[in-house]
Parts: C-alpha cells; sequence; structure tokens
C-alpha cells in the first residue's frame, strides 16, 4: 500500500512540473517551436525514471515471490501512472 500512495504523489508531482512545459491556452498548436522538451527532460524525466525502476523492482518482487494480491496494486499504480501521462499529453500540442 506504501508503494501505490507514493506512486500517486509521484505521478502528481509529474503531472504538476510537466504543467510548466504546457501550452498557453491561447496559443495552443499557434507557436510551433516552444521550450517544452527541455523543461520536460529537466523536470519531469527524472521523476518518471525513478518511479519506472522503483516499479520494475516491485514487479520483480511480485513474480518472485507471487504475490497476486500485491499484483492488483501494481496494476492500480500502472493505472494512476497512465492516467498522470495522459492529462499532460492533453495538453500538448
Amino acid at each position: 500500500m506504501t508503494l501505490l500512495v507514493s506512486n500517486a504523489i509521484g505521478a502528481f508531482v509529474y503531472v504538476a512540473e510537466a504543467s510548466n512545459s504546457w501550452a498557453i491556452p491561447e496559443e495552443h498548436c499557434v507557436v510551433p517551436v516552444t521550450g517544452e522538451p527541455l523543461v520536460w527532460f529537466t523536470y519531469v524525466a527524472p521523476v518518471f525514471a525513478v518511479f519506472t525502476v522503483v516499479n520494475m523492482i516491485w514487479g520483480a518482487f511480485i513474480l518472485r515471490d507471487r504475490q497476486w494480491q500485491s499484483g492488483r496494486l501494481w496494476l492500480l499504480a500502472g493505472l494512476i501512472w497512465l492516467v498522470g501521462i495522459v492529462i499532460d499529453f492533453a495538453h500538448h500540442c
């Protein structure tokens, strides 16, 4: 349960940091070149990378120990991250 809560917090931080690179609504798809890739990589990629590694290790423990109940929480964590990523990508042109 702790890893699920930390994933929810991580996904929230991901979306909060990614919002710095979102296009201004009035300029959405009008300005073709912005600094968003650099901002995204600088602020968001490290958060995503850390949680990817943590979740891969968590998944390996689930498989090794056959903890299928924990596997449901792991899948729920993946769903939380999917929602965060969809929110982020919905704000890019």
